[in-house]
Order: C-alpha cells, then sequence, then structure tokens
C-alpha cells in the first residue's frame, strides 16, 4: 500500500512538472510593438556589402534631416577618374512606419549579381516612406510621397554620380511599397521609366477607392489617391509611356488581388509585363532570391544596358 502510494504521488508530481513546463513551453512571446518612427535610421550592424551607405540630407520643407540608404555598384569607386555615371533604381520598403532600413538585406542579392557581371551597374537607393509609408498625410505632418519624389531624388543627382533623366531612372517596391510605386509611377510617369510593383495590397486601395478615400477609421486620403483611380487616371493619357513589371508570390496573401489589378491593366490597355513566382509567400527577400536576376535585368534592359 505504501509502495502504491509512492508511485501515485511520484506520477502525480511528474505530470504536475510537465503540465507546469508545458504551460511555460506555450506561453507565446509577447509581440512587440512597431519600433518608434524615425526619419533617420542608420544601418544595423552586419556583414553588408561594402558599396552599401547611408547618407541623410535636410528636408527643405519639414526642416528635418531625412535618411537614406544607398548602394553603389562596384565600379563606382573604380571608375571615379572617368566620371562614369549610372542609372539609379529607388526601393520602397514594404511595411509600416517607414525606416530606410528595411529592404536593405535585397543587396547582398544586388551586389552579388554585379560582382559576377550578371547585369550591367546601377545604383540602388533605399527610400524611407515616412510615417504612413510612401503616402502623403498632412494629417500626421507627414509627406512621404513628397520628400522622396520632390527632395530626395534631387538630392541623389546632386550629390552622386546619377544619370539624372527619367529614361535611366527606375522605380520598385514591395507590399505597401507596391502599392506606394504604383501610386507614383502613374502619378509621376515623367520621372520613372522602368516600374516594377510587387505584392502590393491592391485590395485595400480598391477599398480605398470605393469608400472614397477612406482605409480605416484614422486613416482616410485625398479622393483618387490610390492604384484603382490613378492607373484610370493614367489610362486616358499614358503619356509618357512606362514600362511596369507586377511581381508577385503565389503563395503570398496579395496573390489574389494582384492578379486581379493585372486585369484591371488589361482592360485599360496599360501595357505591363507579369512576374510570377511559383511557391514564393508574401516575402521580397524570397522573390529575389528566386527571381531578383529577372527583376535587375528588367531595369537595365528599360535603361537601354542590355543588348
Amino acid at each position: 500500500m505504501i509502495r502504491t502510494l509512492c508511485l501515485t504521488l511520484a506520477v502525480l508530481v511528474a505530470s504536475s512538472s510537465a503540465f507546469a513546463q508545458k504551460n511555460k513551453d506555450d506561453k507565446k512571446p509577447a509581440k512587440k510593438g512597431p519600433k518608434p518612427f524615425r526619419w533617420v535610421n542608420p544601418i544595423p550592424k552586419g556583414n553588408w556589402p561594402d558599396g552599401l551607405k547611408h547618407g541623410t540630407f535636410k528636408s527643405p520643407s519639414m526642416n528635418i534631416d531625412v535618411g537614406y540608404c544607398i548602394y553603389l555598384p562596384p565600379g563606382y569607386e573604380t571608375k571615379k577618374k572617368s566620371e562614369k555615371r549610372f542609372p539609379v533604381v529607388y526601393y520602397l520598403h514594404g511595411g509600416r512606419p517607414g525606416s530606410e532600413t528595411k529592404s536593405i538585406k535585397l543587396t547582398a542579392h544586388i551586389d552579388k549579381a554585379m560582382q559576377q557581371g550578371d547585369v550591367p551597374e546601377m545604383i540602388y537607393v533605399f527610400v524611407n516612406g515616412g510615417k504612413v509609408s510612401h503616402y502623403n498625410t498632412p494629417q500626421f505632418d507627414s509627406f512621404g510621397e513628397d520628400v522622396f519624389v520632390k527632395e530626395l531624388i534631387p538630392h541623389i543627382d546632386a550629390t552622386y554620380r546619377t544619370i539624372a533623366k527619367r529614361e535611366s531612372r527606375g522605380l520598385e517596391g514591395f507590399s505597401q511599397g507596391g502599392r506606394g510605386t504604383t501610386r507614383i509611377m502613374f502619378k509621376h510617369p515623367d520621372l520613372f521609366s522602368s516600374c516594377a510593383p510587387g505584392g502590393a495590397g491592391h485590395s485595400t486601395e480598391k477599398s480605398i477607392s470605393e469608400n472614397h478615400g477612406r482605409e480605416n477609421d484614422n486613416l482616410v486620403f485625398a479622393e483618387g489617391y490610390n492604384t484603382w483611380d490613378l492607373a484610370r487616371k493614367y489610362a486616358k493619357n499614358p503619356k509618357p509611356s512606362l514600362k511596369i513589371l507586377v511581381h508577385v508570390g503565389t503563395k503570398g496573401f496579395n496573390y489574389e488581388n494582384n492578379l486581379e489589378y493585372m486585369e484591371l491593366l488589361t482592360s485599360l490597355k496599360i501595357p505591363y509585363e507579369r512576374l510570377i513566382v511559383e511557391g514564393v509567400p508574401h516575402s521580397a527577400g524570397l522573390i529575389y532570391e528566386k527571381r531578383g536576376l529577372e527583376l535587375m535585368k528588367f531595369h537595365a534592359a528599360n535603361f537601354g544596358l542590355l543588348r
């Protein structure tokens, strides 16, 4: 009887310990909220390509410093004496709020392709999209689009050896950056020749269009300030013409609404190419890992660098 009682107590203690451990293991770490928004975000420590730099400029409209990251190709420094100039691709990050460091992991793929000579050399600039990424939101004192278009681009052209003309300027972005790329390319076709929006949330943009600019109770944009209405407006006078490559992964949560948006472009007779990446989720990094070379070559071809 005593032996049985001891065994029972041992089992109960073991079960209680296992249950406590299971509860401990099952506790999920508390989700971290978004980092406070800052216009300047230095590059974190890491093994980055030599060509990746961080810079700032003084925003004339806001009178504060604004950060950006820039990738300078291998030949930028070695060919300095020749004053060789390079085309530029501006990359718009995903997520909210903005930070110029959000998409710089892509430089590993970009640098490898250029070091190996797989694509011609180009400059890539990584943009800080502001408090509501890549939108002008005066209600939050943040003008992500205007700071990029009206201030950052002139600063880059004045500071680095760019080919400062539309034919040598590209625009690309993913997720929120895909939304931004789409809106900005249709608003400013005079600035960009090569545009590659990826994984954009066009269903949200469609809802904004249908609800008079309202994304949610706290976020209302100007009428027509969305990817659907801007495409319709551009289609009425598609000049200058844009080279467009819509890219998305088949496992991404925006896959279906990107297909729907491509149907809109087709119905509006806006020419575009598509890059559908099989089996890839909502991830710019995984898309670059599998098909990034095609995105880079798309821009290079539009810049006249490939024959």
